[in-house]
């Protein structure tokens, strides 16, 4: 491999780990597709799964000879900075988990119609702000058998560092892209999907309504932390859908109202 130990925390090649935030590597290379960092060998190793190039890797010296070993042998031309722990937090402002990060291209995201058009169950997250809110929604996601998904432009970058390794990887696993104009509920409403909003409202079904599972395609559709959806995305959807509460609780987070509604939405596909 190309280990290279730091002795100067000034190269420019450390910039992305330790003085340029997410958002200015998501334009790094303007025009072209920008940066992310990916955070522990688990997520680290499934981005490289889905085929994401690395560009160099940050690792603790004592991480060397372990889980990433066989990783970091398989891309020998990518540069493998390494120093002890105090100083890799010095170069980031955090602690690493399982000390290791890699520094990667994105990937061009293909158009909502094309992603969306082999699909039976969907979600759409509507400004789900929180990273770790967006990786717990994918993890669910991957697991409970929801097959894309897809975010206004007021939510958080599932690839940002927090996010992918809250969601274990899985953001590299399930299909995703921004939704790019306003009107997309009528463009899902065009591609055949039934629509069905997460929120609290009196006319709203039950969750286990029988026939939400009949639908042959579903857009499951997620509202922001707190405020939930908003009442224009909520007239616009076909159904309106909550999950029984007991004990006076009024609601639950996003993320885990949304793997309880995966669970029992998803079973059948």
């Amino acid at each position: 491999m190309d280990c290279r130990e730091i002795l100067n925390l000034d190269i420019p090649e450390l910039l992305p780990y330790s003085q340029l935030s997410e958002r200015q590597l998501f334009h790094y290379n303007e025009p072209e597709m920008g940066l992310f960092v990916a955070e522990s060998p688990n997520v680290i190793k499934r981005a490289l799964e889905a085929r994401y190039e690395p560009v160099s890797f940050l690792i603790e010296k004592s991480q060397l000879p372990g889980a990433m070993a066989e990783v970091l042998a398989a891309y020998p031309d990518i540069p493998v900075y390494t120093s002890d722990k105090h100083v890799l937090e010095t170069i980031t402002g955090y602690s690493m988990t399982r000390g290791v990060l890699c520094l990667m291209r994105r990937k061009p995201l293909p158009e909502t119609a094309s992603l969306c058009s082999p699909m039976h169950r969907i979600a759409v997250l509507e400004d789900v702000m929180n990273p770790t809110n967006v990786g717990a929604i994918f993890r669910s996601a991957a697991a409970l058998g929801v097959e894309a998904i897809l975010l206004t432009k007021g939510c958080s970058d599932p690839l940002y560092r927090r996010s992918a390794r809250v969601s274990m990887g899985t953001v590299f696993q399930v299909p995703w892209t921004w939704l790019k104009d306003d009107d997309w509920m009528a463009q899902l409403h065009s591609g055949g999907f039934v629509t069905v909003a997460m929120a609290l409202c009196e006319d709203s079904l039950p969750l286990d309504d029988p026939a939400l599972n009949e639908v042959p395609r579903l857009a499951i559709v997620l509202g922001t932390e707190g405020d939930g959806l908003k009442s224009s995305t909520i007239a616009q959807c076909d159904y309106t859908v909550r999950i029984p509460m007991a004990n006076g609780v009024d609601s639950l987070n996003v993320a885990a109202a949304s793997a309880v509604a995966f669970w029992q939405l998803c079973r059948k596909y």
